[in-house]
């Protein structure tokens, strides 16, 4: 039974069992208070950013929190539809199940990467940590995704309709052959 599990599956079943409670836990405390939620640890490079050089009001500032939390959910709906999908042996044998891995790596990718930018360059090196290990991680598990493909079915051979190609002797080779 765990021999048709895949590398890139497992790499990504242990990512999605870190991704999916810590984003969403982030998102539903963006949700339940969206200013007190931004300013907290994950979000707080974002929030600084956007408060110090984009100046944004107060119902802006709601509405970069709003979106940033439907873009942690929408990760974790991802990674969520990953599991469900990588729980059925035959998706997980063919890899039927990485379209839905691969979304979540790149839409993962893309914020922690923008989070560890706007986190240098505000200064807040707990956020830049964070952010670098969370992207690392995806990358990893991206680089890995890439390298392990789905093995190919192999071809139902028919006897009947298979035949040898006719053996030549090396001597009677010409270039043209009927």
């Amino acid at each position: 039974m765990s021999s048709n599990w895949r590398i890139s599956s497992f790499n990504g079943a242990l990512l999605a069992a870190y991704f999916i409670p810590v984003w969403t836990i982030i998102a539903f405390n963006i949700m339940v208070s969206p200013i007190h939620g931004l300013y907290e640890r994950p979000s707080v490079s974002i929030a600084l950013y956007a408060s110090d050089h984009l100046q944004l009001a107060k119902m802006a500032t709601v509405r970069l929190a709003w979106i940033l939390a439907l873009a942690r959910i929408t990760v974790v709906a991802f990674f969520a539809l990953f599991l469900a999908m990588v729980a059925f042996p035959r998706m997980r044998k063919n890899g039927g199940s990485d379209e839905a891995l691969a979304v979540a790596l790149c839409l993962g990718s893309v914020l922690s990467f923008v989070s560890m930018l706007l986190a240098s360059k505000t200064g807040e090196l707990g956020a830049l940590r964070m952010h670098a290990a969370e992207l690392l991680m995806l990358l990893g598990t991206a680089i890995v995704m890439l390298v392990d493909t789905a093995p190919k079915p192999a071809a139902k051979v028919d006897a009947v309709t298979e035949t040898a190609p006719p053996v030549v002797p090396a001597g009677e080779l010409s270039l043209q052959q009927p």
